[in-house]
């Protein structure tokens, strides 16, 4: 099955300033995150009948150019199911129908799964095309440097399990929503996880010494110049920090973080 990646410019903090579309599909199609409309964008739509528009999740690099694209087209537009709202919100129209994890959409003899894949997002999904094909994948991974999984929208132990539920499925390909082709997969999927739990032991590591607000555990945790993403590093932080309460890993209100009761701060297994 056919997919093709079309980069359009779009607002976005990711590096070079871009989000990549897809169209999934050899005869019929799905468009996949249509962050802006270009000529390019255009061309490869002509060329197919776009059947369906489905979006990796609503953050606003992702949905630029829907409404434009599901009103020329009158493509089946959807939803995550559960989020219709969200989604309305993002894109200013309501979808069509909504999509629920395991569930398929057909493209004449065709078929594209959907899959799971919360934690950068809420409401993200990735498409499998078809039997053990290459996946479409949003923001779950990228080739190079790592996703941001920040509070409050972020989950980090839900974005720990679809890491590795992309890498238990082993797709020949992952197809994300920035940046180049990740070929093969398994060895980024891996990096990012090891990459979470470094910055978990980090975060660990920081309350244990006795820092115990935000601003605090950031400089401990992070060795490298911030300038310009500090917000990010912030948010990623406190994502760790609810994940680490939420395990009884140590404690956090929300403002200050300290060990736990007991004086011990528990290390990852």
């Amino acid at each position: 099955m056919d997919v093709v990646r079309c980069s359009v410019p779009a607002s976005t903090r990711a590096p070079g300033g871009r989000t990549n579309a897809y169209l999934i599909g050899t005869r019929s199609a799905i468009l996949v995150d249509p962050a802006a409309r270009t000529g390019e964008l255009d061309r490869l739509i002509d060329d197919r009948a776009v059947d369906h528009i489905v979006c990796t999740h609503t953050h606003p690099d992702h949905v630029g150019a829907l409404d434009a694209y599901a009103s020329e087209t009158d493509a089946t537009v959807w939803a995550r199911y559960g989020r219709a709202d969200r989604f309305r919100e993002a894109t200013g129209r309501f979808p069509d129908r909504e999509l629920r994890p395991g569930a398929t959409i057909r493209l004449g003899d065709e078929r594209v799964r959907v899959l799971d894949t919360p934690g950068h997002a809420p409401d993200h999904v990735a498409l499998e095309a078809g039997a053990d094909g290459p996946v479409v994948c949003g923001d779950c991974a990228v080739s190079e440097g790592s996703v941001v999984v920040g509070a409050p929208e972020g989950d980090v132990r839900a974005y720990l399990s679809t890491l590795r539920r992309l890498r238990a499925i082993d797709p020949p390909t992952l197809h994300p929503g920035h940046g180049p082709v990740i070929d093969p997969p398994r060895e980024t999927l891996e990096r990012l996880i090891a990459h979470r739990y470094r910055r978990e032991r980090r975060v660990l590591e920081a309350v244990e010494n006795g820092a115990e607000s935000l601003a605090e555990i950031l400089e401990a945790a992070y060795e490298k110049d911030l300038s310009g993403v500090r917000d990010l590093a912030l948010a990623t932080v406190r994502a760790h920090l609810e994940k680490l309460a939420v395990e009884g890993r140590l404690e956090w209100n929300g403002e200050r973080a300290t060990p736990r009761s007991d004086g011990r701060v528990t290390r990852p297994r």
